[in-house]
């Protein structure tokens, strides 16, 4: 049996999770529960690649770009891994995606977990000015960008002819540390994009849902596996989820209490999330974490609710709730 990990989300405003407005205090903040995080023992910090926070009224607050975030925090810390949930393919170039990936591994000396996507977020594309295509078009254009990334990595000189991409000769230099690369974890959802996940992956991450819906997708994953030839046993399998918990049920009450005083949009939307949420005492968590294991999920991606109001939340669920997993 796989021994469990747990990474988590670093506070990046995503959900309204800083304690408050100035950049440079959220930026403290979110390196704060980074250190913390490491000296707990959690196996990476994670970050979302957006540009904007998910709210149409709170998208104006200031939201950390996912690479400039991620270097700040690879040289304040030594063990502590750090990815992507997920980088969206479409945003830059696979060319310039290698490039950033192995220097952000150089960097790091070996810590990087290379997490991507097809990417979904339409408003976002139509803001910045990227192109919104089909679902079918981004994963295929997720496909030659992985088999990119791989030979910039690996190649000293890398070339590609595609259908959406094209590359000659190219030089990714330095190198990642990692070999022969570092982990590629693929999330989303959808039998296309798990078939890419089948062909390239390290892992695939499972955004959200109930152990019911894992389940089909592992289903479908293996079924992938089957027709690509690839092991099913090569591939781990992870999900990311909401957490929040309390040290008792007085605990639990004052937290939501305050995060409806500070957001109630956003304090709604994670009650109603009960499909993609750990909401109670270690004991309550630990029963709806364990059933994820059941199913043979091995990594949690963890999206703490609730930190701007206190970093125990971390050392609560590191010490109570990871150990009986």
């Amino acid at each position: 049996m796989k021994s469990i990990q747990v990474g988590l989300t670093l506070p990046q405003g995503w959900l309204d999770e800083f304690p408050d407005n100035n950049a440079y205090d959220q930026f403290l903040f979110s390196k704060s529960v980074a250190l913390r995080a490491e000296q707990l023992g959690y196996d990476a910090g994670y970050v979302y690649d957006h540009f904007i926070p998910y709210y149409g009224d709170k998208r104006t607050l200031p939201f950390f770009e996912a690479y400039t975030l991620l270097s700040a925090i690879t040289s304040i810390t030594t063990k502590l891994r750090v990815g992507q949930v997920v980088t969206c393919n479409s945003y830059r170039s696979p060319s310039l995606l290698a490039k950033m990936s192995s220097t952000l591994d150089a960097i790091s000396n070996g810590r990087l977990e290379f997490g991507i996507g097809a990417g979904w977020f339409e408003h976002e594309y139509n803001s910045y000015g990227y192109q919104f295509d089909s679902a079918s078009t981004r994963i295929e254009q997720l496909d030659e960008s992985l088999i990119i990334i791989k030979k910039m990595w690996q190649k000293e000189k890398a070339s590609f002819k595609g259908k959406h991409y094209s590359i000659k000769n190219a030089i990714c230099s330095p190198k990642p540390i990692q070999e022969p690369h570092p982990p590629i974890m693929v999330g989303g959802a959808g039998q296309k994009l798990i078939a890419v996940a089948a062909k390239h992956a390290t892992r695939y991450n499972h955004p959200f849902g109930t152990p019911e819906i894992l389940l089909s997708k592992i289903e479908m994953l293996k079924t992938q596996c089957k027709k690509t030839k690839r092991n099913f046993d090569e591939i781990e399998n992870s999900v990311l989820l909401r957490v929040l918990v309390g040290k008792d049920k007085d605990d639990l009450k004052q937290i939501v209490a305050q995060l409806k005083k500070k957001n109630e949009s956003i304090s709604e939307f994670i009650m109603r999330s009960k499909d993609s949420i750990a909401l109670g005492t270690p004991n309550e968590v630990i029963e709806h974490l364990q059933k994820y294991v059941n199913i043979g999920i091995s990594y949690f991606i963890v999206n703490f609710i609730g930190l701007s109001n206190s970093l125990e939340m971390l050392s609560l669920f590191s010490k109570k709730v990871r150990p009986r997993l």
